[in-house]
């Protein structure tokens, strides 16, 4: 058989966390199909790792990516680090389902310009990552900040029980149309004001679909080394000092 790519003399790292083993590598199409020894396999394209590392791809689960992936298809700053995919909407901030009609508000900046956010749906948003054609796979999170900015007219309160229904048709809607779950961003400014009465009702919805749902929590630093550095040894904090 020939197959369309050979891999020789590859030191493979398979994933499961066991050591490396010294393999050749054959794809054909999109998939790996054997692996081991094959001195007399052939291929279109042969490559010899030279005793160099061969690893699956790695997940990058926390980017900002939402709209580089449209912008810049070739996402090379991730590619050559060996990364394959992204899980963009990080942070409570995602490109979708958003519309603005002036400007951007932090940190949904972060992603981008006003003419960036033009995705009312997140299937009009996975439509234009299909459209790019990026060289790496996209698993994309909804933004909570994001929600709220179609649903408010300010950030700096809690949402009413009518614009909590809203955000959670808005999730449900991309849950369905194929959003991986929900980000918060809890611990900064244009979500802090965000009670657990508006959290609730959202992250459930999420749970329905078995979906996941990530924060940064809004207390994420608070106490964070005072219940732990009291039950060090006594060696060990002065070490820490």
């Amino acid at each position: 058989m020939v197959y369309d790519l050979l891999i020789r003399n590859a030191n493979v790292l398979d994933g499961s966390g066991a050591a490396h083993f010294r393999a050749d590598v054959a794809i054909q199409g999109e998939r790996i199909c054997a692996i081991g020894a094959m001195p007399y396999a052939t291929a279109t394209t042969i490559i010899d790792a030279n005793e160099r590392y061969l690893a699956p791809g790695f997940i990058d689960v926390h980017t900002h990516d939402d709209t580089n992936v449209i912008r810049v298809p070739e996402m090379l700053p991730k590619l050559t680090q060996g990364v394959t995919t992204v899980v963009v909407g990080n942070c409570g901030i995602s490109a979708s389902p958003v519309t603005l009609a002036s400007e951007v508000p932090d940190p949904m900046n972060l992603l981008g310009k006003l003419e960036d956010f033009r995705y009312p749906s997140f299937a009009d948003y996975a439509n234009a990552v299909d459209a790019a054609q990026p060289s790496i796979n996209v698993a994309a999170l909804v933004g909570h900040t994001s929600l709220r900015s179609q649903v408010m007219d300010s950030f700096a309160r809690p949402a009413s029980a009518a614009e909590i229904t809203k955000m959670e048709v808005l999730l449900r809607q991309a849950l369905e149309e194929g959003a991986l779950g929900l980000s918060s961003g809890l611990a900064y400014r244009n979500a802090i004001s965000a009670p657990t009465t508006e959290m609730a009702p959202l992250v459930a919805a999420v749970g329905k679909s078995g979906g996941v749902y990530t924060t940064h929590l809004r207390d994420e630093f608070a106490g964070l080394l005072g219940p732990w550095t009291k039950r060090l040894p006594p060696l060990v904090m002065a070490k820490c000092r």
